[in-house]
């Protein structure tokens, strides 16, 4: 290896172009004096001083007076150990570009904590004013009154809401007149237990905060589609089922669902006795991820746990597997609800259209 290859590896290492070149005039010299060293080199006159102390201070060199300054090296094994580092932090870089150019690409997810609820609720607002299919919201009557507006424009536009409200016992509140809040949600429950402010929109967003009697005083905006559903379970299991109906969704035909198991619910027992049950599901593929519409007559489905559950206790069966079975005419598809892993399709929204006996 010639002095201008070294110097360059030294370079790589962490040296400057002038520390570089001094240090291998130093080796070759062996022990000389800085103009000399100087001289030797590319580095000029005014400058070796400089660079000299500076690999001292590294422990490459050593500097002693003999009539004037001198230079000469020191044991290398300072050098060989700098080198060695950064060959072994090299080494780890090229691992790990290796792995992250190996790993699936991640899609985009926000996670953001904020210390004001109203933020939360300016969010929340700006969430429910772009939905295009489902809200889920749990609130109190004050956020409600807040929210009211941009939750009727989303109502009218088109999408499935679902409201719970939470009124206080004992305190004077009333529940808002039904008028309101049917021309507000498609359907709606109250409770008097403390709960939470949630808004899940279009199963992609949600807005979180503690009630008010929580010692945590914070508020989480997650945009991300698999947090969303866990967040989903928790507005299904822990709010939506113990409470108070207020305004229920409308039994005539045809009557939309955003839940498949309340779907499979009603028109289980109809399948049973051979109706034919003729429907319009709009989802996405499981594998695709394309938007989808599914229209055909349903021939079966696939519930285990909805015959060990009993009618009055509807929390019995939200779990498990929950498949429709559609004839669309020239195929049969399976479709399954919000985190569908096992069918063709997952549902965002059924709509029964007519049930012949």
């Amino acid at each position: 290896m010639n002095k201008n290859d070294l110097a360059a590896i030294l370079e790589d290492s962490g040296l400057s172009p002038y520390q570089a070149d001094a240090y291998v005039t130093v080796l070759e010299l062996g022990s000389d004096s800085a103009t000399s060293i100087a001289e030797a080199s590319d580095v000029p006159d005014p400058r070796i001083y400089d660079v000299l102390r500076d690999l001292e201070g590294r422990g490459y060199v050593e500097t002693y007076e003999q009539d004037s300054l001198h230079a000469r090296a020191q044991d290398p094994a300072t050098v060989f150990g700098d080198l060695r580092e950064r060959a072994d932090r090299f080494e780890d870089a090229a691992e790990e570009i290796e792995t992250r150019w190996e790993a699936p690409a991640m899609d985009s997810h926000t996670v953001s904590f904020l210390k004001q609820i109203d933020t939360v609720l300016d969010r929340a607002e700006a969430k429910i004013r772009a939905a295009t299919d489902q809200i889920g919201i749990a609130a109190s009557l004050d956020q409600f009154e807040r929210l009211q507006p941009a939750l009727q424009a989303a109502h009218e536009r088109g999408a499935y809401v679902r409201l719970v409200l939470h009124v206080e016992e004992d305190s004077g509140e009333s529940v808002p007149p039904e008028s309101l809040l049917a021309e507000t949600a498609s359907e709606v429950r109250y409770r008097t237990i403390p709960m939470p402010f949630l808004t899940l929109v279009d199963r992609t967003a949600t807005c979180f905060a503690p009630h008010a009697l929580s010692t945590n005083r914070y508020g989480i905006i997650v945009e991300d589609r698999t947090h969303a559903y866990v967040f989903h379970w928790f507005f299904i299991a822990g709010l939506w089922e113990s409470t108070v109906p207020l305004v229920e969704p409308d039994e005539t035909l045809p009557r939309t669902y955003v839940d498949i198991r309340e779907c499979i619910r009603d028109i289980g027992p109809l399948i049973e006795t051979g109706a034919i049950v003729a429907v319009t599901i709009d989802g996405i593929g499981v594998e695709s991820g394309a938007s989808v519409r599914v229209e055909g007559t349903v021939v079966d489905v696939e519930f285990p746990c909805l015959e060990a559950a009993e009618a009055d206790r509807p929390e019995r069966y939200l779990g498990g597997q929950a498949t429709v079975v559609v004839d669309t005419g020239d195929r049969q598809v399976t479709v399954g609800g919000w985190g569908a892993v096992m069918e063709a399709y997952e549902a965002t929204r059924i709509v029964v259209e007519h049930v012949e006996e």
